[in-house]
């Protein structure tokens, strides 16, 4: 008697590219390179202006597995739908073609969702940024170990609220069935479009977490990823439309506590960038910043939040439209190299030098660690 062969689950990829013929190569060398083999993918050619299109036709008539989508460019959230429409698998994954998978990337989410039936599986990446003093080296970033540990299997959102936080495209893995049926799909036009669509997986789905890394972040130096571009009008307007997307979301989910959770550790998460770029910034710029951090919070809603005592200040002084006391308290901060703001002698309070910010010119509970 044969036994018959259990057929291993196939993974769908979609490999966005524009302007990435530098990186691509080793992108598509890393998915041929996977231990699970069972995968299809499609990059999708975004109108690149490189040789990018060129560079997947290449691979593509090298390894059937991977076909190429030539389309108008139409931004990162448009060739993510664009290859997710067209590719096929039991599982859905998605890779930026600057980045690259560790080869055991597909066989590790692949079993951990055939073990548990979740809806989709969000793991651990690596950082890869060049060594000090010009970046950061390489390490799982102290907020992505912490949101991912411990493990958690078949998991709600109630369960840990912090990992809204995760809001990666790529670390993740999702079962084309629960994909389809929430009919996900990523925001288009606007920049940061992982955070709205991943918070309604999370919302919506039971999930898996893992502190396996599954991915590697490759972080650009050159300052030429989308990113990179924090002090521009255009990706401050993005930014709040899409936190504003995913707070919708998180509100029309009616649980008090998760919400509690998303609008004081998950939403200012990033807000410090945009509070370091306030020095020198245009004055529409600063108008955006408060607008947003108003809007969002009010003019008190960040003293409980995650940020630092500094930046929580920061942020007050934007609010307040104190825009001279802001540029220079940041610029102080920055001056410090990473280092903390001096505390009162008890420790209790930021002990901010007069000549950044005049004595009295700031309510004591503004400066007080804790609030």
């Amino acid at each position: 008697m044969k036994w018959l062969r259990k057929r291993r689950p196939t993974v769908g990829v979609v490999v966005p590219a524009w302007g990435v013929e530098r990186w691509l190569p080793a992108t598509l060398d890393s998915l041929i390179a996977q231990s699970h083999t069972s995968w299809q993918a499609v990059v999708v050619d975004d109108g690149s202006p490189d040789r990018s299109g060129e560079i997947a036709e290449a691979y593509a008539a090298r390894d059937s597995r991977i076909s190429v989508l030539h389309t108008q460019n139409g931004g990162l959230g448009a060739a993510r739908n664009r290859g997710a429409a067209v590719v096929e698998g039991d599982y859905l994954a998605f890779v930026d073609s600057d980045d690259v998978l560790p080869p055991d990337s597909f066989a590790t989410s692949v079993a951990t969702l055939e073990a548990s039936g979740s809806d989709f599986v969000a793991a651990c990446l690596l950082r890869v940024e060049a060594e000090p003093p010009t970046g950061r080296g390489v390490a799982v970033p102290p907020w992505m170990a912490r949101m991912h540990a411990p493990a958690l299997t078949g998991a709600r959102i109630a369960e840990r609220p912090e990992i809204l936080g995760d809001v990666f495209a790529h670390n993740k893995m999702f079962r084309r069935s629960f994909w389809d049926r929430e009919r996900l799909a990523w925001p288009e036009g606007v920049r940061y479009e992982d955070q709205p669509t991943t918070t309604r997986a999370f919302l919506a789905g039971r999930f898996d977490v893992s502190p396996a890394v599954v991915y590697h972040w490759q972080i650009r130096t050159d300052g030429t990823s989308i990113t990179q571009q924090r002090s521009s009008l255009a990706d401050l307007a993005d930014r709040w439309t899409t936190k504003r997307m995913a707070l919708d979301s998180v509100v029309a989910h009616g649980d008090d506590d998760v919400t509690r959770v998303f609008m004081t550790r998950v939403l200012p998460g990033d807000l410090w960038v945009y509070l370091h770029a306030v020095p020198g910034c245009s004055d529409a710029w600063w108008a955006s910043l408060r607008e947003g951090i108003v809007s969002l919070w009010g003019p008190d809603g960040l003293g409980d939040s995650i940020l630092s005592p500094a930046m929580r200040l920061a942020a007050w002084l934007v609010t307040q439209d104190r825009r001279e006391d802001a540029t220079r308290f940041v610029t102080y901060v920055l001056g410090l190299d990473g280092r903390p703001v001096p505390r009162t002698p008890d420790g209790a309070a930021l002990d901010v030098p007069g000549d950044v910010l005049a004595p009295g010119s700031v309510p004591p509970e503004r400066l007080r660690l804790t609030r």
